[in-house]
């Protein structure tokens, strides 16, 4: 009895463990992306988002006024202000003349740059630089320096991504595609896997084997032709291609062998003598399954609707095949594909852009998840 018990809480202590493991490979990753997304661009580039709680340190460049910004002073010559400008203060450790020595003096050291010439630069920026002859040229002097600053936080990021970079119409495409085509399939669905579970016909063990078929079928296979058939069928019609239908029935169309299998097996296991029981009532089988089928069964109509909207909302292959790349159409995928290419060093945007696609899934999977395992699990029960 006490191994029994020692094995059952080792084998309890592993899964837990395992749990762990898989929430952390998860979670850690999309805590970076959000840090990193509101974090500023400058110490974003030079450090990762672990450190973002950390003073950041880095060497830059920066260049003094040139000669129209020179008084005379003392019988010297002499150009001061500040390095930073009007940007965020930092705190100078060190700086130098020289690319090849850009800490050569420490911050408050007075260099001595050649021919009477001195350079004084402070921790807080400031800088004085003298000679004994007037300055000349409008290029100033070039001065390297290294500096360390508190960490920063911003939502510029954000508002650069949703207003100055067409994310946020492409947000409003994605959910103009994905919510119609997550509800129709499940709308379709949820009649076929109740006739298909409960209603006896001719042909249904057949149409359930097609079924079971069609999940086999790989998407890429079946794409060309379907938007061939769908152009063939529209122009007989009228209707324009690259349209939002389009894309709805071509989603609709891959989801729905996967949610009448799933739906079926939920309801083929609903107790029988509930339907008998309505059916001696009186009760017809549309009524039937919209007063007992669909009520019972919205784990099952809740885990598919997460399946369906996490693969519709992800999907970039079928938007670029069923839909323009206008702006009024192109979804957030292809508008983040879009920016990978042209934005591929600016990081800030990047991350701000990913943790924009992914916010809305993770609403809904938290929304959904307490049915989620319960609307998987149903399908292993047997019935009809």
């Amino acid at each position: 009895m006490a191994s029994s018990t020692g094995k059952s809480f080792l084998g309890r202590f592993g899964v837990h463990i395992a749990v762990l493991v898989f929430v952390a490979i998860w979670t850690i990753p999309t805590l970076g992306i959000l840090v990193s997304s509101l974090r500023d661009k400058d110490q974003l580039i030079v450090s990762g988002w672990w450190t973002a709680l950390s003073t950041s340190s880095q060497t830059e460049a920066g260049r003094l006024p040139g000669a129209s910004a020179q008084i005379e002073k003392d019988g010297k010559f002499v150009i001061e202000g500040n390095i930073f400008g009007d940007g965020p203060a930092r705190n100078i450790s060190a700086f130098g003349t020289k690319a090849q020595q850009p800490t050569q003096y420490e911050a408050g050291a007075v260099a001595d740059l050649g021919e009477g010439v001195s350079l004084q630069l402070n921790a807080d920026g400031s800088f004085v630089m003298q000679s004994p002859k007037a300055f000349e040229g409008d290029r100033g002097q070039r001065v390297y320096y290294a500096s360390s600053a508190p960490p920063r936080f911003t939502t510029d990021n954000y508002r650069t991504v949703l207003f100055s970079e067409g994310i946020g119409r492409s947000f409003i495409n994605s959910l103009t595609v994905t919510i119609p085509a997550t509800i129709i399939p499940i709308l379709i669905a949820a009649y076929a896997a109740y006739a298909l579970a409960w209603m006896r016909f001719p042909g249904r063990a057949l149409l359930i084997a097609v079924i079971i078929g069609l999940l086999v079928v790989p998407l890429q296979m079946s794409l060309i032709p379907l938007l061939k058939l769908y152009n063939g069928v529209g122009l007989f019609f009228g209707v324009p291609a690259k349209t939002y239908l389009g894309i709805w029935l071509a989603h609709t169309g891959f989801g729905l062998p996967f949610a009448i299998y799933l739906l079926r097996s939920y309801i083929a296991g609903l107790p029988r003598e509930i339907m008998e029981s309505a059916r001696i009532d009186g009760a017809s089988d549309f009524e039937i399954f919209v007063k007992i089928v669909l009520p019972l069964s919205f784990p099952v109509l809740a885990s598919f609707a997460i399946f369906q909207f996490l693969w519709v909302w992800n999907d970039l292959l079928v938007a670029m095949v069923f839909l323009g790349s206008g702006s009024d159409q192109l979804v957030l995928t292809g508008k983040l594909n879009a920016l990978l290419g042209s934005r591929g060093g600016d990081w800030e945007i990047l991350t701000t852009s990913a943790f924009v696609t992914i916010i809305v899934p993770l609403i809904v999977f938290f929304s959904l998840q307490r049915y989620f395992v319960r609307g998987l699990l149903a399908g292993s029960v047997k019935g009809g």
